[in-house]
């Protein structure tokens, strides 16, 4: 069964997020390496091919057995992504953050 993965408009707005700061941070450093951010978005998107076969496979996140966390390595920790299975069909991604940080909120 292959689930079709959609992302909401605050996880749109995260992938966004997460790029800037990637490339604000190698610009701003002496050994920049601007493929960074590149590489930190592509292993997002690599971890979302799995979760279009494997959704229940990742983590529950609260009550819902629907409402699931992805662990998506990168670097020295990674990223999170937030994610609810909706139907049999489909996975709505709500969140992305790094691993660092607290909260989806």
């Amino acid at each position: 069964m292959k689930y079709k993965v959609e992302f909401s408009q605050a996880a749109d707005e995260d992938l966004e997020r997460l790029f800037d700061f990637a490339l604000q941070r190698e610009l701003n450093s002496e050994t920049g390496d601007l493929d960074i951010p590149n590489r930190a978005i592509q292993a997002i998107r690599d971890g979302m091919a799995f979760l279009m076969s494997s959704p229940f496979a990742c983590r529950k996140a609260g009550d819902s057995p629907f409402v699931r966390e992805l662990v998506i390595a990168f670097g020295s920790t990674g990223y999170v992504a937030l994610f609810e299975v909706v139907d049999a069909d489909t996975v709505i991604i709500g969140a992305i953050r790094p691993q660092r940080e607290d909260d989806y909120h």
